[in-house]
């Protein structure tokens, strides 16, 4: 094992990396030949979530069957698309860029004016094209659109609903980010992409970690005290965190619940 990835995972997280290499290789392959779709299609945003997702599809269904998409925006940073061309590169597959920027710059213009737009609206409308995008050659290519959100991102709710979280099946959404990098660095994921701060690259500078005010190492170790070893906060406290840190963390979970939910409905029938 890369010692990148053993260096960035909490011992509590530990997990046989090979053995969810398996999983996750049964997983697409069984998905496939479910649904008996050809192609899997797959956003590369230059991060190691979906570089992973690449890797372990390639590995799942061959490089022929994955078809990979670019998807910048005018504010993109290059790294990103240098970074996603690498890891198309490593896995030999096809790679084709479609730029978003008119598309999004149409869909603001057609929209109420008024008060400026955030960059969190942008991003979100940024997320929503991309995702339109691989739907509409998922319907191209007889394809299914692959899924690159992980656990932490899913728990705490840094997801875009219709966006990012849209998918038709998800190789990763069992694992937490630390798992992730663990994960990518065991498959051979390209270094650059490895060590990179994460960034949904929604806006010039802009990372996951400086944005929510964590860090993914201590994020996770948190995340699995609530949610898989269902401890209380004061239990997660007594063990050492940070007792604001596990109280916003919680609160974020609370409030994105519906996330991560079908979106309710009254029962009608009998």
């Amino acid at each position: 094992m890369s010692g990148v990835g053993v260096a960035q995972i909490p011992s509590e997280l530990g997990i046989d990396l090979e053995a969810v290499r398996g999983i996750c290789r049964t997983f697409i392959r069984e998905q496939f030949k479910m649904i008996g779709a050809r192609h899997a299609i797959l956003g590369l945003s230059g991060g190691i979530d979906s570089a992973l997702v690449g890797f372990l599809t390639a590995d799942a269904l061959g490089a022929d069957r994955l078809r990979t998409y670019i998807l910048p925006y005018r504010t993109s940073a290059p790294t990103s698309r240098t970074d996603a061309l690498a890891v198309a590169a490593a896995l030999g597959c096809s790679v084709e860029e479609i730029e978003i920027s008119s598309a999004l710059d149409a869909v603001e213009a057609s929209l109420p004016s008024g008060a400026e737009f955030s960059q969190i609206r942008r991003g979100n409308i940024a997320a929503r094209l991309r995702m339109i995008t691989l739907y509409d050659q998922s319907a191209r290519y007889d394809g299914l659109v692959m899924g690159t959100g992980n656990k932490s991102e899913a728990m705490i709710g840094y997801t875009t609903l219709h966006g990012d979280a849209a998918c038709a099946i998800n190789p990763i959404g069992d694992l937490y980010k630390s798992q992730v990098r663990a994960l990518a660095a065991h498959l051979g994921v390209p270094g650059t992409i490895l060590t990179k701060a994460p960034s949904a690259d929604l806006w010039t500078g802009q990372t996951d970690e400086g944005e929510g005010g964590f860090d993914y190492p201590t994020l996770d170790r948190i995340l699995f005290r609530l949610v898989d070893q269902k401890k209380s906060a004061a239990a997660v406290v007594a063990d050492g965190f940070d007792a604001e840190l596990v109280a916003k963390v919680q609160g974020m979970m609370a409030r994105s619940q519906f996330k991560r939910e079908m979106p309710p409905f009254p029962k009608i029938s009998a």
